[in-house]
């Protein structure tokens, strides 16, 4: 059987790059197809599979991708994969649209559909210069509608989130299955004791809602520290004292970070959200606004507390009543939540998937791939196959 991985763009390590990690080790000899690549970026891991790029790749690069969005219609569909049996699509920009083979099967692994296109399109061209606002209105409903039709070549959608799945099949009226992403629970530990201060991880986009964090923690006078790069010069500019910026942070920091915290705040709706699981990893609970895929993940009372409204008061509430309530946090059973997230447990239900959906195929019956843990070179499952994938109905 002949894989083709599609990824949108490698230009980072971010959650879609993990994701893709995980399935280049279920996939070994998998080909990766992506619109533009920046290798320094980009880890071993996936590094070591033929990775074949788009024309954009020679135009304007790992540097300028995101000002070439309508080429990339063109860009996608000029790849060949007429001779994969096998294509997922690591799907959170417009990778599904990628045309197979009529027997081939196609499987989208859905991050997000395109924010900037869908939910916060308006929130996203607010925030652009005169001239990109222009060409966002001039070019997203075109765009719009080629997104809708590429959703039709996917054969099997599998979202990220039961918040992800929702909103595939709001704009794209498919159904989909969900499969969490993989979380690298064992990179983190539980601190031996904690410091006095809030913690808001990751890069800084508008729709994470970080200046809602920072508002709070200014009025309480409580410490907060922002780690990720893109705090803009008026998000600085309403931070009290009490709050520091951190913008080029390596692993090691934000581990070390993510362990001793009080707790991390979570004011944005995610589609997702890695950044939690790993502070829970650490035994640290995660004070979260109460949408998105933080309510996959977050137990009230247990591993984290939520605040009901997207405003600084709200979250200033939570806060107070977060301090009044933390003998309620075992760091133990915060840990232990967390390790149900683990990588082994994706790997276990993506091979469970793509079993059902190739004995499913016009390819069928094929040879089903057996599952090997990298760590110890050893198989460690193959798992049976439901009679249908377990989807959101």
């Amino acid at each position: 059987m002949k894989v083709a991985l599609v990824h949108y763009w490698l230009v980072g390590m971010r959650g879609g790059e993990k994701v893709l990690e995980e399935m280049c080790r279920l996939f070994p000899d998998a080909d990766i197809f992506t619109l533009v690549i920046d290798r320094k970026a980009i880890s071993p891991t996936i590094l070591r599979h033929p990775i074949k790029t788009s024309f954009l790749q020679k135009i304007g690069g790992a540097k300028h991708y995101q000002k070439m969005l309508p080429l990339m219609p063109f860009a996608l569909e000029a790849f060949d994969l007429t001779g994969y049996d096998l294509v997922i699509s690591s799907e959170a920009g417009p990778a599904k649209s990628i045309v197979t083979r009529p027997d081939a099967v196609h499987i989208c692994y859905c991050h997000s559909p395109m924010r900037y296109l869908w939910d916060c399109s308006q929130q996203y061209q607010n925030n652009a210069g005169r001239v990109s606002r222009f060409v966002m209105q001039m070019t997203f409903p075109m765009l719009r509608q080629w997104d809708l039709a590429s959703a039709t070549r996917v054969d099997h959608f599998v979202a990220n989130s039961a918040f992800v799945a929702q909103r595939i099949r709001k704009f794209y009226r498919r159904d989909a299955s969900v499969i969490h992403p993989p979380v690298s629970v064992e990179r983190f530990c539980i601190a031996r004791e904690v410091d006095d201060y809030y913690l808001c991880a990751g890069q800084i986009t508008p729709y994470k809602k970080v200046e809602l964090a920072v508002e709070a923690c200014t009025k309480l006078g409580r410490k907060l520290i922002v780690l990720g790069s893109g705090a803009t010069k008026q998000l600085k500019a309403i931070a009290g004292p009490s709050v520091t910026f951190h913008e080029k942070v390596d692993d090691a920091t934000m581990e070390y970070h993510l362990s001793h915290c009080k707790a991390l705040l979570y004011p944005g709706i995610e589609d997702f959200g890695i950044v939690p699981l790993e502070a829970m990893a650490s035994g640290r609970p995660v004070i979260a606004y109460a949408r998105g895929g933080a309510l996959e993940t977050v137990i009230e009372g247990k591993t984290g507390w939520f605040f009901a409204e997207q405003t600084s008061s709200s979250l200033c509430e939570a806060i107070v009543s977060f301090e009044a309530n933390q003998h309620l946090f075992e760091p133990e059973e915060i840990q232990r939540h967390a390790q149900s997230f683990n990588t082994a447990r994706f790997r276990q239900e993506l091979t469970m998937f793509v079993n059902n959906a190739m004995d499913r195929s016009e390819l069928a019956p094929v040879k089903r791939f057996k599952l090997r843990d990298d760590s110890v070179g050893a198989v460690i499952a193959k798992f049976p196959v439901p009679a249908n994938p377990k989807s959101l109905n």
